[in-house]
C-alpha cells in the first residue's frame, strides 16, 4: 500500500518550467540561455530542474560551486556548464576533465589556468568576470588591460566567455545599472584590441530582461524569473511566467474552540469568535518563513485563511472560521495549484524579505514532488 504524503510539500510543475523557458526566449530573441541551476535549482531541485531544459535549444548551465556542477555531470547533463565560485587550484584539471567552465575572477586565477597549460598543454573553458560595481567577485574593471595582456601573452588558453554582474538591475532606478552596462562594454572593447573574441558574452540577470534590454549582448543569464516569480516588486513582468513551485503542507487536525481561546507559543493571538482551529504538518524548519503569521494567510479551496499565532518549528495553526477543511488536505502556502493562488512576491513583501530568501529556503522534511 502507498501511504499518502502528509507533511510539507513541494510540487514542481515542470510544464510551467519548460513554457517559462520558450515566453523568456520569445522575448530575448535567438540567443543561447544560460539558466541559473545554482542553490538546488533556486528550491526547486537542480538535477530535476537541469533535466527538465537540458535537452532545449541554446541552454547553458550555470551553478555557484564546483559540487553543484559535478552533480549534474554525475546525472549525465552534457551541457555547457559555468561555474560562478572562485577559482581555485585544484579545479582545473577537475574542471578540464569534466568539461566544465571556470570562472576567471582575479589576477591570481591566471597563475593557476597557465600552470595547468604549462604542463598539460591544455586548457579548460573559462568565463572572465569584471567587477563593475558590485564589489564582489570579479577582475576590477581598471585591471582589464593587465588581465587581456596576461592572458593574450599564454599559448592555447581557453578564454571562451566574458561577463558581469548587475547590483540594482531590478529596481525602479536603473542608473546605476546603467553605469555597470557602460563599464562592461568598456572592457568588452578592450578585449579586441588584443584579439581577443568571446564566444559569450552575457550581463544579464532577471531584472535586467526585464528592465534593460540594452544588456542582452550574445547571451542571455536568467535565474528567478526561469522559476516563474518576479525578482523585485520594482520590475514590471511583462513576460508571461508562471510560479514553478508550489509549497503546501497537509492539514492534520481540526478542533472547534471558543472564543478568546490563545493559539501558539506565546499566546498572541487569541480568537475573536467560535471558530476551527487546523493543525498543518509544516514549520520553520521546514523551510516556512515565521515571521509571515503576524499577517500571513494560506490558501485552501480557493479561500485564504489567517494563520493563527506564532509558527512553530514543525507545525502551524491557522484559523478557518466556519470552514471545515478535511484531515488530510493540503493548503497552500505559495506558489499556484488548482483554485489555489499566493504569490511568492506578496509574502516577501510583507516580511521585508526577497523571493530568493523564500525559494531557497525550503528544506527540512520537505517532500518534492515533481510534476511532468
Amino acid at each position: 500500500m502507498v501511504m499518502e504524503t502528509i507533511g510539507p510539500k513541494a510540487f514542481i510543475h515542470l510544464d510551467r518550467l519548460r513554457s517559462n523557458l520558450w515566453n523568456i526566449r520569445r522575448h530575448i530573441g535567438e540567443r543561447p540561455l544560460l539558466c541559473v541551476v545554482k542553490a538546488n535549482g533556486y528550491g526547486h531541485g537542480a538535477v530535476p530542474i537541469a533535466k527538465t531544459i537540458c535537452h532545449e535549444p541554446g541552454v547553458h548551465l550555470a551553478v555557484f560551486s564546483l559540487d553543484e556542477a559535478m552533480e549534474l555531470r554525475r546525472n549525465s547533463i552534457e551541457n555547457n556548464i559555468l561555474i560562478f565560485c572562485r577559482m581555485q587550484p585544484e579545479f582545473v584539471e577537475l574542471a578540464f576533465k569534466h568539461d566544465l567552465t571556470l570562472n576567471l575572477s582575479s589576477l591570481d586565477d591566471i597563475t593557476y589556468l597557465k600552470e595547468f597549460i604549462s604542463r598539460t598543454g591544455q586548457s579548460p573553458r573559462f568565463h572572465i568576470k569584471f567587477d563593475t560595481g558590485m564589489t564582489r567577485l570579479g577582475v576590477d574593471v581598471s585591471d582589464a588591460e593587465t588581465v587581456f595582456d596576461d592572458v593574450a601573452s599564454i599559448e592555447g588558453i581557453n578564454p571562451e566567455g566574458v561577463y558581469s554582474h548587475f547590483a540594482t538591475a531590478d529596481e525602479g532606478d536603473i542608473s546605476y545599472a546603467e553605469y555597470q552596462l557602460s563599464q562592461f562594454k568598456t572592457a568588452v572593447k578592450m578585449a579586441k584590441s588584443y584579439n581577443i573574441n568571446f564566444k559569450y558574452i552575457h550581463c544579464s540577470n532577471s531584472g535586467s530582461v526585464l528592465n534593460l534590454p540594452q544588456s542582452y549582448f550574445n547571451m542571455v543569464r536568467v535565474g528567478m524569473l526561469l522559476y516563474g516569480v518576479a525578482p523585485s516588486s520594482e520590475v514590471t513582468m511583462d513576460i508571461p511566467v508562471e510560479p514553478v513551485m508550489s509549497f503546501c503542507g497537509s492539514i492534520v487536525q481540526l478542533r472547534r474552540v471558543p472564543k478568546g481561546t490563545q493559539v501558539s507559543y506565546g499566546g498572541v493571538y487569541s480568537t475573536d469568535k467560535e471558530t476551527n482551529i487546523g493543525v498543518v504538518q509544516t514549520g520553520f524548519a521546514d523551510g516556512f518563513p515565521r515571521s509571515w503569521y503576524e499577517d500571513g494567510v494560506v490558501s485552501y479551496k480557493g479561500q485564504q485563511f489567517k494563520i493563527a499565532g506564532r509558527v512553530c518549528m514543525d507545525q502551524l495553526m491557522v484559523d478557518f472560521g466556519d470552514e471545515t477543511p478535511r484531515i488530510g488536505d493540503d493548503v497552500l502556502f505559495f506558489g499556484k495549484k488548482d483554485l489555489d493562488h499566493l504569490p511568492a512576491e506578496r509574502i516577501a513583501k510583507s516580511i521585508g524579505s526577497t523571493t530568493y530568501v523564500l525559494l531557497t529556503a525550503i528544506k527540512g522534511r520537505t517532500k518534492y514532488i515533481y510534476l511532468k
